[in-house]
């Protein structure tokens, strides 16, 4: 390395950034990047599970008030859901509504159980009571 006086200040001929230094430089920008757009996935994911599982409660209240608002059939094991919207927000989702008699013979109170799948994978249960009035 050449030093040159100028005005008493000792200067470098030589200008730049070393091999070194770009690569240790783009090594944090790389795991800059790499951490920034893993929480993004990460949120992404966090927000998509949340809005399927509001979904999901949202179908099961609905289809639990319309098992409770069906005429009572004794000896039940089943009551045929609600029409499920045709939106896009509710495609692949399925819903099963069974009925099981709290006491034998049946008495007029049954114990209704409704689960919401999504991809037939179960995403949601609501259980609830339906009495013949």
């Amino acid at each position: 390395m050449r030093l040159f006086k100028i005005s008493g200040i000792f200067t470098s001929s030589e200008s730049g950034v070393t091999l070194i230094e770009a690569v240790v430089a783009l090594a944090i920008l790389g795991t800059i990047a790499i951490t920034f757009l893993s929480g993004l996935a990460t949120t992404s994911r966090a927000a998509f599970t949340a809005d399927e599982q509001a979904t999901a409660e949202s179908l099961a209240q609905s289809q639990m008030e319309w098992a409770k608002n069906v005429n009572y059939s004794y000896e039940a094991t089943g009551y045929s859901p609600a029409p499920i919207p045709s939106d896009k927000d509710y495609l692949n989702y399925t819903a099963v509504i069974t009925a099981e008699p709290l006491h034998n013979p049946d008495d007029g109170v049954q114990k209704i159980t409704v689960i919401v799948k999504r991809f037939d994978e179960a995403v949601d249960k609501l259980e609830g009571f339906k009495v013949d009035r």
